[in-house]
């Protein structure tokens, strides 16, 4: 059954922050017939599968973070793809690198690429922010869980690009020792990060 529009489909898309899945508009009475007219006359863009936004906004600061967060709203921004959002390096991340419960299927996108980790439900859990993207939430870890998993992940990013972050954001942040310990406790890492936090302290 097709609900009754009160008001237009663009307010719908306003009020959402001028991006809806298309789940949620078709929830809010825009049915497929309504979003695809909106498509062919310019009103909206799709910018992925499911996901439109209205053309008269402006363009996205943030693409990649936005369009991964709107496609799959469990996955959480990590390692190096959340350094950068912190500027706590000098790396350039060439994918969007999420977390997800390692119960869930892993995301995939043809673009933009996804590095999708799969995380323990303590250690996904924990240290989330919600970060408003261009009109989007944005689930990102903070700077210390952030630090924690480039830890347990050292193998794969690079031990280098790990104590880069380590010592950019002492500098720039100073950090919780207390926060950055109960993080290394629920990944595991304890042992391993504290001769490297002891050395920097």
């Amino acid at each position: 059954m097709t609900l009754k529009l009160k008001e237009k489909p663009e307010e719908i898309f306003r009020r959402h922050g001028g991006q809806l899945r298309m789940s949620k508009a078709l929830a809010s009475g825009i049915t497929r017939y309504t979003l695809y007219a909106l498509r062919d006359r310019g009103v909206v863009e799709q910018i992925t599968r499911g996901i439109y936004r209205l053309r008269e906004l402006p363009p996205l600061g943030n693409p990649d973070l936005v369009t991964v967060s709107l496609r799959f709203p469990r996955a959480v921004v990590c390692l190096v793809s959340a350094l950068a959002r912190h500027s706590i390096t000098t790396q350039i991340p060439h994918a969007v690198s999420v977390a997800v419960p390692k119960d869930s299927r892993a995301p995939s996108l043809d673009y933009p690429p996804v590095k999708a980790h799969k995380f323990s439900h303590e250690a996904y859990e924990a240290g989330i922010e919600e970060h408003l993207l261009d009109g989007a939430p944005v689930k990102i870890y903070n700077p210390e869980k952030t630090l924690v998993d480039c830890f347990k992940f050292r193998n794969k990013i690079g031990m280098d690009v790990v104590l880069e972050a380590l010592k950019l954001h002492k500098a720039r942040n100073g950090f919780d020792l207390g926060k950055l310990l109960e993080y290394a406790r629920i990944c595991r890492v304890e042992k391993v990060m504290r001769p490297y936090l002891e050395a920097i302290l």
